[in-house]
């Protein structure tokens, strides 16, 4: 290989680092006229400048992105764009593709004959990310051992026979097919087991976090965080890479958040989705993944913790042609599940049923779903506008966050249309009063809102090793308020979580159930809008209507035994 004036560009700037000694800078030029291997070859093989070093400098030198290329699946790379044949010449590595630009990993970013090359032979535009020579190395021979149809093992850590493939939304990899790659790749089996457990646990979240001097990867398991492992701060880079190339981002791109997605297969038949955003912190990416699972949308309204009185409201909203139905809570409370078991029961071949949403979490067939998209226009607004020109029968908006779409929405209601759409407020009260500060008329919230639900998601109590509560003071469920939420004590079933848990549970807990607050908005409620009244006032008429408050709610379901009064005074704040 040729000794270029890149070469002694490079061989320079060493020795100004300090890397190389001026002894060195004049003895390597004559020798290196002499080898095959490529300068950045000949110094990393023998031992005169780290490969990590060298990758740095270069990568600051020439504004070329640094990569840890082991976080790549081997079986992730496309295999069309250059042959095997030029990959193993030139030694750089195509990564991806995005539009009429080809990502491509090389060690040496100052090649431009090369690159040159490589988009005449590809027709596209080139962007050179720098990797560790070494790894660039081991992840070609990988790529080109899969090229050539080789069988491989399967991944040790890995070993239940459920985990078939991990797929992004555009690209699927096989595990079987991509083993000796993951094998040979410690931070892909690490990724993919910490979805994998992330899903047996039965958790909504996993949250990846790097600090100054560790990283630690947490799940929320029942709405609570837990850490489940620290691995090494210096893989905090390469688990980052690995998640945003599983996620389609832009691997380059570490200054400002991404939104991504991951689909992982656990069986043939049952797929999950990761939603993945990435968020530029400190001391570099955190990034959490959201487990969309289907099947919690399926469940039924029967498993989502309804009492008998709020199910039948909830039912009673859903049949009729028109109107609005409010969900609200905060982040995380099962807004969306409720949400989407009310589409379920709506969504017959008779309905044109569409929903705007962002992000669209969960895929429902029959029913059309809209990703809004602000960056081209494509707003909650603009899609309620075009949805009710095409002869809409139930339209879903993800979230009501500005006056035009909430006078669109109501609008919506108020022709023929049935509404459901969602609020971020604590109570169900506090939710007309929402609609009022933003600048609705009260005559329209009075005339279109039909039912309101505000909930939230409480742990259950582990039905093996609960613990019965019969050591509470009279005094104390007096202060409660246990004893006028309607159960007689000879009723009353309470329980205390078992710390120690039993294994088959996190510290007394298995599950969570929900705490509603469903409110029918009735003549007196509405009277109460129209005369612009406050929350205070319209909650003192719910009560007085017997639709139960999410205090009540919530203690009720502790006398059931269904959870605790500890995680009642979590969950509602009281």
């Amino acid at each position: 290989m040729a000794y270029l004036q890149n070469d002694a560009n490079l061989l320079k700037r060493l020795a100004e680092e300090k890397l190389l000694s001026e002894e060195q800078l004049e003895e390597l030029p004559p020798l290196l006229k002499r080898e095959e291997d490529s300068t950045i070859a000949y110094l990393v093989k023998n031992e005169l400048v780290p490969a990590a070093v060298l990758a740095r400098s270069q990568s600051k030198a020439y504004g070329s992105p640094l990569f840890a290329v082991d976080a790549m699946n081997p079986e992730m790379i496309p295999e069309e764009i250059l042959k095997p044949e030029l990959i193993e010449k030139l030694q750089v590595l195509p990564l991806y593709v995005r539009g009429s630009r080809l990502f491509i990993a090389s060690s040496d970013p100052s090649r431009f004959d090369v690159f040159d090359d490589i988009k005449f032979a590809s027709g596209m535009s080139i962007d050179v990310i720098t990797v560790e020579h070494p790894a660039l190395l081991e992840a070609i021979s990988a790529f080109l051992k899969g090229s050539a149809g080789e069988t491989t093992s399967g991944m040790d850590d890995l070993d239940d026979e459920e985990l078939d493939d991990i797929e992004t939304v555009e690209t699927e990899v096989n595990d079987d097919a991509s083993a000796e790659g993951a094998s040979e790749t410690p931070i892909v089996r690490f990724v993919n087991k910490m979805l994998f457990d992330a899903i047996k646990m039965g958790s909504s979240d996993l949250h990846f976090e790097p600090y100054e001097k560790a990283y630690r990867v947490r799940f929320r398991t029942d709405g609570v965080l837990h850490e489940v492992a620290r691995p090494p701060i210096a893989t905090a880079g390469r688990i980052s890479a690995r998640l945003k190339v599983l996620s389609q981002m832009d691997i380059s791109e570490r200054r400002k958040p991404q939104d991504g997605r991951i689909k992982l297969k656990v069986s043939k038949t049952k797929a999950i989705d990761f939603r993945v955003n990435t968020l530029p912190t400190l001391w570099g990416e955190k990034i959490v993944l959201r487990i969309l699972d289907p099947t919690s949308a399926q469940m039924g309204i029967d498993a989502l913790g309804y009492e008998d009185d709020q199910k039948q409201l909830f039912m009673d909203a859903l049949s009729r042609p028109q109107g609005m139905i409010l969900v609200t809570g905060p982040t995380g409370s099962g807004k969306t599940v409720s949400l989407y078991t009310g589409l379920n029961i709506l969504n017959t071949e008779e309905r044109n049923i569409s929903t705007a949403e962002d992000p669209v979490e969960i895929n429902l067939e029959g029913i059309n779903q809209v990703n809004v998209n602000a960056k081209v226009g494509l707003t909650f607004s603009t899609a309620l506008r075009s949805f009710l020109r095409q002869d809409p029968d139930i339209v879903m908006v993800g979230e009501i966050r500005d006056l035009e779409t909430a006078e669109i929405a109501i609008k919506a209601a108020q022709t023929g249309h049935l509404v459901l759409s969602t609020l971020h407020t604590n109570s169900a009260p506090e939710t007309l009063t929402r609609l009022a500060n933003m600048g609705v008329p009260s005559f329209n919230i009075a005339t279109s809102v039909n039912l309101i639900i505000a909930q939230r998601l409480a742990r259950r109590l582990c039905k093996n090793c609960k613990i019965p509560a019969e050591d509470i003071p009279q005094e104390v469920l007096q202060k409660e308020g246990i004893l006028d939420c309607g159960f007689a004590v000879e009723d009353m079933e309470l329980y205390h979580p078992n710390p120690k848990g039993c294994g088959g549970c996190t510290r007394g807990y298995k599950g969570r159930v929900g705490i509603y607050e469903v409110v029918r908005i009735t003549p007196t409620i509405s009277r109460i809008i129209m005369e612009e009244g406050n929350a205070i006032q319209i909650a003192d008429a719910a009560a007085e209507a017997g639709f139960n408050n999410l205090r009540i709610s919530a203690l009720r379901k502790v006398c059931m035994g269904v959870t605790s009064l500890e995680e009642a005074n979590r969950v509602t704040n009281d």
